[in-house]
């Protein structure tokens, strides 16, 4: 390759690697799996060492991470977050063991080497002052990071208290475990919703969550494996390897990874690395690769690091798992906003510990860039180790009579039309659409969202639910739920007139939900809550959306044009008029109350909610904090405005009282939310 070729590939794979670190990094929304981003990242870095006049300080091989999001409070890392640097294959692995022995070559010193799994989670560092918990912040681009203190609190395994009163830092990998990654996914697959690539990505999306509420609901879990700054201990003594330092660590409450083996001999590393990678199946959290560290902390001050990873460790990543085997047929799904998601049936095959039948396509365009046909024989991998994907089709093995694949024309569910959508996947056709909102196959999925706390909010109205009323032809659409009555919910199995009751009563409560949840509730593509409640803090009222166009739409904050496509597209459809109307003769709210106080009434304060409410659950409550512009926090201090208290309120109580922040009851809260000053 000349100079001028590898220039113009440098810059291509520099673009590319910079697009999917961010949506990895940064959005926890990633398109390739990690083992084919690390070969882009190594393919920059081969031609980066061929062409040395080509490098670049600006260069992602240079960068560690992402960048910490504008969501959230920048921190400044008082020691340097490194990442480390890969290998993939055990000459590799020999090479860098040898590389990093040769300092002490002259010396006869032994060089031990550590072994332990490479937990694959969200990077994270801990700060403790005086053995309080002061700090939790994620890496970022190893510099700066995001404050996620109120985050890191609600894991139960992070102890907000040391049993001895140090200061120091230490470094963990924050993951969600794989039984609690399942269960999420199931939910979102129920509700429509579109799933999580990957428990890594699951878990730093988790993190990141503006509502300490939400993460608290995701079971997060870490694992600590190193030591920043400070002293682990009273007296000033500092460990001298790597295995004192994590049983010192351990000694201070903290889960940490598991040292499979401290060993001289190249081939112990290698036994060890392979033992790990059979198992990892079997482990509760995902493992991407093993970590191997010289352990003595004296010799890695000698080898020091470069200017993104340390010449002391390395990460040999695993290889993903694939296997060969038949596509027997294309089927389609239409999720709950309506976009037809093409799935691969396959001859049943094993794969990383599970039996796969089915994988996912993604799109048309998908199929076609990687050649599919239905009767290939086809590689199959799970993505990030959970989600199984097609990968390309053993075109040598074709027999002649394979069928290239064609995206329905109309719906396979209702009939109607459908339309392709650009936005939602790239490529020439872009994703399938039916944008028909009577869609039977859309209907669950739409009534379960319609249910959900974010919306309506109607209490009982779960997937379970919702699927037996539509079984038992009680309802049809979001307006027949407010024509339900007590006899044929009694009469449903496992119901009985107290349930019915119940139920009747919550479906009655989420008429006052509001115009902003009803308008997110309606599901509309590319409409979320706060995007909901931006258009109604402009229109007033649902019923006005009727008449609004495009460019009006996008003099409201925060909404584009693709976003205002879909509010008109979708409010220009009979059907929509027609359900508009029924729920407003049903008595559900459609406009703001001009008598409820300002939304903004209450900007500027910090309220912390901690214990048992009367009537009022915390995350009602916070809700109604949050329309009316409050910061909701998880963990008092001096900034907090507020403290609302109820039964059996703990610590937060305590810690309000110690700093004289003012402590309220839910009376009292109500009175704020309605704009009244407290009594």
């Amino acid at each position: 390759m000349d100079e001028k070729t590898a220039k113009r590939e440098i810059s291509r794979l520099r673009k590319e690697i910079r697009r999917h670190a961010k949506l990895y990094y940064e959005q926890d929304a990633p398109e390739i799996s990690d083992f084919d981003y690390d070969m882009l990242f190594r393919r920059l870095q081969e031609l980066e060492t061929e062409f040395p006049q080509l490098d670049s300080p600006s260069s992602p091989t240079h960068k560690v991470g992402g960048r910490a999001s504008e969501r959230l409070k920048k921190v400044t890392h008082l020691v340097k977050m490194d990442s480390l640097s890969d290998v993939f294959s055990f000459e590799e692995l020999a090479a860098f063991l040898e590389k990093s022995r040769q300092p002490f070559a002259d010396t006869d010193e032994e060089v031990f080497y550590t072994v332990e799994p490479k937990i694959d989670g969200l990077s994270v560092s801990l700060t403790y002052e005086k053995g309080e918990l002061v700090l939790g912040a994620t890496r970022g681009d190893g510099i700066v990071g995001e404050d996620v203190t109120a985050n890191i609190r609600t894991i139960a395994s992070i102890p907000q208290k040391l049993p001895e009163p140090l200061s120091l830092t230490v470094r963990g990998e924050v993951y969600m475990p794989r039984n609690v990654f399942s269960k999420l996914n199931e939910e979102k697959e129920a509700a429509g919703e579109k799933l999580l690539a990957n428990p890594r990505n699951a878990a730093a999306g988790s993190l990141r969550q503006l509502d300490p509420a939400e993460t608290a609901k995701r079971g997060l879990d870490i694992f600590v494996f190193n030591f920043q700054s400070g002293s682990l201990y009273e007296d000033g003594h500092a460990p001298k390897s790597h295995r004192e330092t994590i049983q010192r660590i351990r000694s201070l409450g903290f889960h940490t990874v598991d040292i499979l083996c401290t060993t001289t001999k190249d081939e112990e590393v290698f036994a060890a690395i392979e033992k790990l990678g059979s198992s990892r199946d079997a482990l509760p959290c995902g493992i991407d690769g093993a970590v191997v560290k010289i352990d003595a902390l004296r010799q890695r001050a000698v080898l020091g690091e470069t200017s993104s990873t340390p010449k002391w460790a390395a990460a040999y990543k695993y290889p993903p798992e694939e296997r060969e085997t038949k596509l027997l047929d294309i089927t389609v799904q239409v999720g709950r906003t309506g976009v037809l998601t093409p799935n691969a049936v396959l001859e049943p095959v094993q794969l990383a510990g599970t039996t796969v039948s089915r994988a996912t396509l993604h799109n048309i365009d998908i199929i076609r860039q990687r050649d599919i046909r239905i009767g290939d024989m086809v590689i199959v991998r799970k993505a990030g180790d959970i989600i199984p994907e097609i990968t390309r089709s053993v075109t040598e093995k074709r027999a002649g009579n394979e069928q290239i694949y064609q995206i329905p024309s109309r719906c396979p569910s209702c009939g109607e039309s459908i339309v392709f959508d650009k936005e939602e996947a790239e490529g020439e056709v872009g994703a399938a659409r039916c944008i028909n909102a009577d869609c039977p196959a859309q209907l669950e999925r739409r009534l379960i969202h319609f249910a959900s706390k974010g919306a309506m909010g109607i209490d009982g109205m779960g997937p379970q639910m919702v699927r037996m009323l539509i079984d038992n032809d009680l309802i049809q659409s979001a307006a027949d739920i407010y024509t339900l009555t007590p006899g044929p919910l009694a009469a449903l199995p496992r119901m009985g007139q107290q349930s019915a009751a119940n139920l009747m009563a919550a479906i009655e409560k989420s008429k006052a939900a509001g115009p902003a949840r009803l308008l997110f509730g309606l599901g509309i593509h590319h409409i979320g809550i706060a995007a909901s409640e931006s258009i109604i803090k402009q229109f007033g009222s649902v019923g006005a959306l009727f008449a609004a166009d495009i460019e009006t739409l996008c003099q409201v904050e925060d909404i584009g044009e693709i976003m205002a496509q879909s509010v008109v597209d979708f409010f220009s459809l009979p059907e929509t008029k027609q359900l508009i109307q029924r729920l407003e003769d049903a008595g559900v709210v459609m406009a703001a109350d001009d008598s409820a106080p300002a939304r903004d009434s209450l900007r500027g304060l910090t309220f912390v909610l901690t214990g048992t409410l009367p009537t009022m659950s915390r995350a009602e409550a916070g809700n109604q904090l949050k329309q009316l512009g409050a910061k909701v926090a998880g963990s008092v201090s001096s900034k907090t405005s507020y403290v609302v208290a109820g039964e059996a309120a703990g610590s937060k109580l305590d810690r309000a009282r110690q700093l004289g922040i003012p402590v309220i009851d839910e009376a009292q809260l109500k009175q704020l939310l309605q704009g009244e000053p407290i009594a």
